[in-house]
């Protein structure tokens, strides 16, 4: 399979996220391996280089420091503090809004899954 340098980054993250859901320590042999049984090639920096990375801080708080940076959480941010600090009584519009929107989802008789 012909690599080039984005699929490699690519096959090697997705190997630190899956040793990360399975428990198992980030190494730079366990990243060789897992691509390796996806018969996908990668530059030995690669491992190495995630290793190092993950040795100081967890997949899981780069997965948290990302949420909290991404533009879409800092628009939607702003509006949810607005709401925390009214009355509980205009919480409570928007939660039935949105059971609205998903029992109309339900009539259309159509499933993500269907």
């Amino acid at each position: 399979m012909p690599s080039d340098f984005h699929t490699e980054e690519l096959a090697a993250s997705y190997a630190a996220l899956i040793l990360h859901d399975a428990n198992v320590p980030v190494k730079a042999e366990s990243i060789t391996s897992l691509c390796k049984a996806a018969n996908v090639t990668i530059q030995p920096f690669w491992p190495k280089l995630f290793q190092q990375v993950f040795t100081s801080r967890s997949v899981g708080d780069f997965l948290v420091s990302s949420v909290g940076a991404a533009p879409a959480a800092a628009a939607g941010g702003a509006p949810a503090a607005a709401a925390s600090s009214s009355a509980p009584a205009k919480k409570e519009e928007p939660k039935k809004e949105e059971k609205k929107e998903e029992s109309e989802e339900e009539d259309m008789g159509f499933g993500l899954f269907d």
